[in-house]
C-alpha cells in the first residue's frame, strides 16, 4: 500500500470495495456520485480518496468497475491473499473461525489456538484447535500476516507480544482491552461493548415520533 495515502482514506477503501460488490453485475462503469450514495459519504470525498490510487476516473464517465476493483484490491494487499490465525477459541473465536466471509475478502484462516486443554484438537470448520506452543511453527509454515486475538483481556497483551515475536506485524484485537502501541506494528481493536455504548448514545437522541 502506498505510504502517502492518509489513514482516514485507508479506512474508507474497504468500504468502496464493498460498494462495488453491490452494483449490478452487468454494469461497466460507476460514477463517484453513485459510490458516494452507496457508501453514504460525500462524492467529493470519494473522488479525493480514489485520486490516491492514480488516474482511474474519467470526467463525465466515471470509473471502470473492474479496473477500480482490481486497484482497490491491490492497494489493500488482497491480490495474493493473506493468511491469518485466531487465538482464543471461545464463543467469539469460534464464530470468527466459522465465518466464511474472510475467504471471500482475500483472507485465509490457517490456524486456531487456545490454552484450554479441553478445546485442543476440537474441529472448527476445517481446522483443529492447537496449543499456543505451535503458533510459531504455523506462522513460519504459512507466512502468517495477521493475528486475531479473541482471548480474555487479562492475557491479550501477552498474546500480542507472542504474535509479534513470531513475526506478525498486524493484529486485530477483539479482547476488551487497549493493547500497547508497538513500533512497526499495526493494531486495530474492536471493542463490542464500546460499539454498543455508541449505539446507545444515538438511540437516546432519536427524534420523537409525532402521533398522527
Amino acid at each position: 500500500m502506498k505510504n502517502n495515502i492518509p489513514p482516514a482514506t485507508v479506512q474508507r477503501l474497504p468500504l468502496y470495495l464493498q460498494c462495488l460488490e453491490q452494483v449490478d453485475i452487468n454494469s461497466v462503469g460507476i460514477s463517484s456520485k453513485k459510490i458516494a450514495e452507496i457508501a453514504k459519504v460525500n462524492d467529493a470525498q470519494v473522488r479525493r480518496d480514489l485520486s490516491y490510487l492514480g488516474t482511474l476516473g474519467t470526467r463525465g464517465v466515471g470509473y471502470d468497475i473492474l479496473t477500480l476493483r482490481k486497484q482497490l484490491e491491490l492497494e489493500l494487499g488482497l491480490v495474493d491473499g493473506l493468511s491469518a490465525i485466531i487465538i482464543g477459541i471461545g464463543n467469539l473465536g469460534s464464530a470468527l473461525a466459522e465465518y466464511g466471509g474472510f475467504k471471500e475478502k482475500g483472507f485465509k484462516i490457517v490456524g486456531l489456538f487456545d490454552s484450554d486443554s479441553n478445546k485442543l484438537n476440537k474441529q472448527i470448520g476445517n481446522l483443529a484447535v492447537k496449543p499456543l506452543s505451535e503458533i510459531k511453527d504455523t506462522c513460519e509454515k504459512y507466512n502468517v500476516a495477521i493475528g486475531i486475538i479473541a482471548t480474555p483481556e487479562k492475557v491479550a497483551e501477552e498474546i500480542a507480544d507472542k504474535l509479534i515475536d513470531c513475526g506478525i506485524k498486524s493484529i486485530l484485537n477483539f479482547a476488551p482491552v487497549m493493547l500497547k502501541n508497538k513500533p512497526g506494528i499495526q493494531i486495530r481493536s474492536v471493542d463490542l461493548s464500546q460499539e454498543l455504548q455508541i449505539l446507545s448514545y444515538y438511540l437516546d437522541r432519536q427524534p420523537l415520533k409525532v402521533a398522527k
